[in-house]
């Protein structure tokens, strides 16, 4: 007989429908919770026939049941936070009302009241009911037009969305995020509003209508950051910068627009060290065939990217980079994330406009490369420095995005090689960009060969 080994976690509770298509409700709570390593509860409020194109049918569950439920979960578990989503009729706002007096955690209550054509979903008598519920909550989570049933002010922008977050306020809940996702405008701009002042948090808006689910993600994500500990602000700001990456990297499935990936974050992390080695593989490559001939002058370089990467941390590179040595090439030291600037900046960019790209590497360019580049017909762009814009130049590390944009946007197919000529005191230079480490590899390798010859 083996020892058990539990695995002891934080405790959230979901008040919500479920969804059978489990882009959204139950399903989207319990995905999210698990994925910020919180042991996820629930409470089903109704059960509804859904799926990527809309609702078929919906049957709410007898208040009894629903009580029963709430019951069972907080009478068992040391619950750390709680959330809720579609609750219906004024009959079920008004019973996890009453079992909210009771609560002694977080709820954070995201007031499903508007449906995305618009249409009201609630009675006058459970838009109040609301109301009375979040009197007893920790933050409530309207988008814009749920604002507007709840204060009569229509957001429209950082002001308005201040305006309303204060007006919720006076029905006694602590917070309100008032959510931008709504509001046109290519930043989504969610506002935390509470008695101690306001912060917006901002992300770029991305092009995609998969995002069902993703006011339920939220909350679920906030309730989980809730229950392992952390103070509002900071989980709020967590929890909006992991539904960025959940609604850009979407799950493709059902016939619909998709579903938010609730599990992106968790998946990411997993990637690190297998990323890490895909790096050093391509490393070991190079320094085995001696690739001294694409070596730059400023050392070389090779950059791998986690399949959901948003910033450098989560880029693995060589620290100190790959530089020429009396007996072929060398790394200065080990592979690790965050070790490139400049290449590592330019693959994110290039990401902006082919996310499937992952792996990059700079070489030296001159008439030797450009003439193999030629050679081989691979698609190749470039860029020239002396169309950089001067507040480009006075930035620092903004000069590898802004080459990206010039070589990636518009173009229906990436190139496989970007050249920079260079300028006075910038060394010209070609990048070499790939989906995979073997194809980023099995290119630079060729291109060395070619021009060794």
């Amino acid at each position: 007989m083996r020892t058990p080994a539990p695995d002891a976690r934080p405790v959230a509770l979901t008040i919500a429908g479920s969804d059978s298509g489990g882009g959204a409700g139950i399903q989207a709570d319990l995905a999210t919770m698990t994925a910020h390593g919180v042991f996820g509860t629930s409470a089903i409020t109704a059960v509804t026939a859904q799926h990527t194109r809309g609702v078929e049918s919906s049957f709410v569950l007898p208040i009894e049941e629903i009580a029963a439920q709430l019951e069972a979960v907080t009478g068992d578990f040391e619950v750390g936070a709680a959330k809720t989503g579609m609750l219906a009729t004024t009959e079920v706002i008004e019973t996890v009302r009453d079992h909210a007096v009771e609560f002694e955690f977080p709820l954070v209550v995201d007031p499903v009241m508007v449906a995305t054509s618009g249409d009201r979903l609630l009675e006058p008598e459970a838009e109040r009911a609301y109301e009375e519920l979040l009197a007893e909550a920790t933050l409530a989570t309207p988008n814009a037009d749920e604002a507007e049933v709840l204060t009569d002010i229509v957001v429209t922008d950082a002001e308005s969305a201040r305006d309303a977050g204060e007006a919720i306020l006076e029905t006694g809940v602590d917070a309100a995020l008032i959510k931008g996702g709504h509001v046109p405008g290519e930043t989504v701009r969610d506002v935390l509003v509470t008695d101690d002042g306001v912060r917006a948090f901002e992300h770029p808006r991305v092009g995609t209508d998969a995002t069902h689910g993703s006011g339920c993600a939220l909350a679920s994500a906030i309730a989980a950051r809730l229950a392992k500990g952390e103070a509002l602000e900071t989980a709020v700001e967590g929890a909006t910068d992991f539904l960025a990456r959940a609604v850009r990297y979407y799950y493709d499935v059902g016939q619909g627009h998709g579903a938010v990936n609730h599990a992106v974050e968790l998946r990411n992390e997993a990637t690190r060290e297998l990323t890490a080695e895909e790096v050093q593989a391509v490393v070991d490559r190079f320094v085995e065939a001696d690739v001294s001939a694409l070596v730059p002058e400023v050392g070389m370089n090779v950059v791998g990217a986690t399949p959901y990467a948003e910033s450098v941390a989560e880029t693995a590179a060589v620290e100190g980079r790959i530089t020429r040595t009396f007996s072929g090439v060398h790394p200065n030291r080990g592979v690790r994330f965050g070790a490139s600037s400049h290449v590592a900046r330019f693959l994110l960019e290039a990401r902006e406009y082919h996310p499937d790209l992952r792996f990059a590497v700079n070489c030296r360019f001159d008439e030797a490369v450009e003439d193999a580049l030629e050679g081989f017909g691979w698609p190749v762009a470039e860029y020239d420095r002396a169309d950089e814009p001067a507040a480009v130049k006075a930035t620092e590390g903004s000069t590898m995005g802004w080459g990206a944009r010039q070589a990636f946007e518009g173009r229906e197919e990436p190139p496989v090689a970007v050249v920079d000529r260079g300028e006075v005191g910038k060394e010209a230079m070609t990048k070499l960009v790939a989906t995979d480490p073997e194809a980023l590899a099995e290119r630079t390798l060729a291109l060395a060969d070619e021009v060794s010859e």
